[in-house]
């Protein structure tokens, strides 16, 4: 906190009075800067550890004049000769920590330990930074096993997210890491709660994970209402011990409305919702019928039999199927997938942007696409009845799903009918209608090929998908529950045979050594986390052997099918997806864990992902037999990738939080029945059978007993009578409070 919600209030700019009440100043302008001594040190002594500067020290007095500003400094300097300060550099002082400081008979001053030299330019590494809410920073540097600790007071004038150097600084006889620079914002804009003071006024941010408050001076609130959201720009932070300074540039709207929510999220997250205008124009500008020489050069795959299966709310069809029969009793099925990389070539305004997104975001009510509509629901589009480019993977499979040849190349299609999931699963219920007999053959072959891989160790994490039923206000109504059917999971092994065949055929290339490419890796799980599923899952019942992490996805198989069915069947399959890594992209094939491939990439959904795009044009530079790419020109926009498709899926969390906070805050007093499903030393966190939505109980709140926390075997204890509450536990509660601005959803524990 900063200013008045802290320590008192601050003074107007240019109010020439004395320190504030508590420190000691009489509130007359006094000729002397000697006269400020005692005042000084009183704020050093409040502030112990800090160092300031003299306009630092002059700001808390309350003090614009630089004339002033000027005697302080010289005063400082004064105090550092004589040892009541220590200079800590470029202006800065403090007061000496006891049994620190020492004489240097050289300089004739005192010299700190704490304050420390700066390292040499050399010594600087770069990486991300997450800040707690109690100040310290946790770096990541790529290449680095373990993230690089800075504690509190040395995250400088960094935010969460940002991309940071961190230097070392002495202290003593150790190293202390701080952040020497912030290289890149994470995000443009910030979204906070105007709390007005005179005539200025604080912006409080609406994301929790950033630790200080901005301060917006009359200049910058640009006539914004008061107790509104809006989105604010960083204008200066010169010095960590100073407030961020910032400027209102949008008024979002009251907390609450939908569409200023919405907007929150996205600017939340650092995501944009809106394209620049000389991207739209240039995509505008695209021709948009398909050019004759164009078609000559493709496979012209027009008069075989092709469809799509998507949601029944998709826009953008950015895969197809073909089926058809070939001798010797196989089946020929192409998969095909829009030739994004056709229409969106490098150096344009598309190109930039698609880099900058790098994936489509999904909110409850809207999708944020990587590309202008004009290419993702239209050109770029399998939409049924038209002719469309496509880059496609060619497979004849026999009766048993095995690839028996393949083909890649470009191609164009036309697509006979779309399907939505229900209308596909329909065909396999029934066998009737339109396709149904191609759609019945390629399940046959989906469940072959998905048996084999379930075989080899693949995990199967089919988890449930939560959406919303919204009225026009946007307000929700209903929380519907989406479940994988067979329709989908036909769809899903398609792409996956796909991406496995292209990564291979890539990673294979011959007379390529090493050929530089892009794949989605997934990495073993941690041994420390599988020693936790393992202790977690005996109180079930369930024995997990001890093995090597790489070849524990057997296991975490075999446990899968076990609890299927079960009661804890949804906090098992919970707590076995935390215990495993994260998957991303890299140009390091190191196959895919969770899925048991070898070799896997992303080859299908070039329309929402760029690293698709990157694919495409790897597999098109393999296919036209040039020598391999350089891994450096891929390995920025992969880790770029992974870091925005995480913020995505942030994001998309947050604004399904968002709406089951805004649906049970329409039911507070009304009971339900949850699972247990997190827990810590404060909280027992809870998910409701009936809709998914997910609040917490604060343990003071529990009567039956006073309770600490079991880390190890993931439960919370009873101090007096011994009583357990684990993960997976069936409860009652009812909803208590629903705060829509944090995103919070309390319960009362009714047994």
């Amino acid at each position: 906190m900063v200013g008045k919600r802290k320590g008192g209030g601050k003074k107007k700019s240019g109010s020439r009075k004395g320190v504030a009440d508590g420190l000691g100043g009489s509130g007359q302008r006094l000729s002397g800067a000697s006269r400020y001594l005692g005042d000084v040190l009183e704020i050093f002594r409040k502030l112990p550890g800090r160092p300031m500067n003299a306009r630092q020290v002059a700001s808390t007095m309350g003090i614009a004049d630089r004339d002033i500003r000027e005697m302080l400094h010289v005063l400082m300097r004064e105090q550092a000769g004589k040892g009541t300060l220590v200079e800590v550099g470029r202006g800065r002082f403090m007061l000496p920590e006891q049994g620190e400081s020492r004489r240097d008979s050289s300089k004739g001053h005192l010299r700190s330990g704490k304050g420390g030299s700066r390292p040499q330019h050399g010594d600087v590494v770069t990486g991300t930074i997450q800040i707690t809410k109690y100040g310290k920073g946790f770096v990541t540097v790529p290449g680095r096993d373990e993230d690089i600790m800075l504690p509190k007071g040395n995250t400088g004038t960094a935010f969460w997210g940002d991309t940071v150097e961190v230097g070392w600084m002495n202290r003593g006889r150790r190293k202390v890491p701080y952040v020497a620079r912030v290289v890149k914002r994470s995000r443009e804009l910030y979204v906070v709660m105007l709390q007005p003071v005179k005539d200025y006024a604080f912006g409080i941010p609406t994301d929790k994970r950033l630790h200080r408050d901005f301060l917006i001076p009359a200049r910058f609130l640009h006539d914004a209402p008061t107790d509104v959201k809006v989105a604010v720009r960083l204008q200066d932070w010169a010095s960590p011990d100073d407030p961020p300074i910032a400027e209102v540039v949008e008024v979002l709207g009251a907390p609450g409305v939908h569409e200023a929510e919405m907007h929150a999220i996205l600017l939340e997250y650092g995501l944009p919702y809106h394209f620049p205008e000389d991207v739209d124009a240039e995509a505008e500008a695209i021709p948009k019928v398909l050019d004759p020489k164009e078609i000559a050069k493709r496979k012209d795959l027009r008069d075989v039999t092709t469809f799509t299966i998507d949601p029944e709310d998709a826009k953008d069809f950015d895969d197809a199927l073909s089926v058809r029969d070939v001798d010797g009793g196989h089946v020929e099925v192409g998969v095909h997938i829009a030739d994004v990389t056709h229409y969106v070539r490098p150096g344009s305004r598309i190109e930039e942007e698609a880099v900058e997104r790098a994936t489509s975001v999904y909110l409850v009510d809207r999708t944020i696409p990587m590309l202008p509509e004009v290419l993702s629901n239209n050109l770029c589009s399998l939409r049924p009845n038209e002719d469309r480019y496509a880059f496609s993977a060619i497979f004849e499979l026999d009766k048993e799903g095995d690839v028996v040849k393949e083909w890649f190349g470009r191609t164009v299609i036309h697509s006979d009918r779309r399907f939505t999931y229900a209308e596909a699963q329909e065909r396999l219920a029934t066998g009737k209608g339109d396709l149904a007999d191609e759609v019945k053959r390629l399940d046959v072959l989906a469940k072959k090929m998905r048996a084999r891989r379930f075989k080899a160790g693949g995990i199967d994490f089919n988890t449930e998908e939560v959406s919303f039923r919204l009225d026009e206000e946007g307000k929700p109504v209903e929380v519907v529950i989406k479940r994988m059917l067979d329709a989908n999971r036909l769809i899903e092994d398609f792409m996956l045979l796909a991406n496995v065949r292209v990564a291979k055929w890539i990673a294979g290339c011959k007379g390529k050594r090493a050929p530089g490419a892009v794949y989605r890796v997934h990495d073993s799980p941690d041994p420390t986390k599988l020693k936790s599923l393992r202790q977690f899952v005996a109180q079930f019942g369930y024995k997990m052997p001890e093995m090597e992490p790489g070849q524990a996805h057997r296991a975490i198989s075999q446990l899968l099918k076990m609890a299927e069915g079960k009661d804890e069947e949804r906090i098992v399959k919970q707590m076995a997806i935390r215990s495993m890594a994260k998957a991303e992209y890299s140009t390091e094939n190191i196959g895919h864990y969770g899925l048991a491939f070898e070799h896997y990439t992303h080859f299908t959904s070039p329309i929402r992902r760029y690293p698709d795009m990157m694919v495409h044009r790897s597999l098109q530079h393999y296919l036209d037999g040039k020598g391999a790419l350089d891994t450096q020109d891929l390995d920025g926009p992969c880790a770029h990738s992974s870091e925005r498709e995480k913020r995505a899926a942030e994001a998309e969390r947050a604004s399904i939080k968002y709406k089951q906070v805004e649906f049970l805050g329409a039911q507070l007093g009304a009971e339900f029945d949850g699972v247990v499903n997190g827990i810590s030393s404060k909280a027992v966190y809870i998910e409701l059978n009936e809709n998914k939505c997910e609040g917490y109980v604060d343990i003071r709140d529990i009567s039956t007993d006073r309770f600490s926390i079991d880390a190890e075997r993931q439960c919370l204890v009873g101090l007096n009578t011994g009583q357990e509450i684990h993960m997976g536990a069936a409860v009652r509660i009812r909803v208590v409070r629903a705060d829509v601005q944090r995103r919070e959803l309390e319960f009362e524990w009714l047994g």
